[in-house]
């Protein structure tokens, strides 16, 4: 993790959120005391696919539309 003043940060934004945006995390500070994290962007299609993946190998067939111990009207 690249940490980084204030004062530099505003004098090379472009090149910290180039950094970021190439998966590095910034923590910004100013007189020793953090005041942020630029983290990288979350690619959100991507993680959702993963968990679809990581559901569908314990999913099992009728698994959500079988009703355990009762009737569902939908069912009817």
């Amino acid at each position: 993790m690249l940490t980084v003043n204030i004062s530099d940060l505003r004098a090379n934004l472009l090149k910290y959120l180039e950094k970021a945006s190439s998966g590095e995390q910034i923590t910004v500070t100013t007189n020793g005391r953090v005041l942020a994290t630029i983290a990288p962007p979350v690619d959100k299609k991507a993680m959702a696919r993963k968990q679809l993946c990581e559901l569908a190998a314990t999913a099992k067939i009728n698994d959500i539309t079988s009703p355990i111990d009762s009737q569902w009207d939908a069912l009817q």
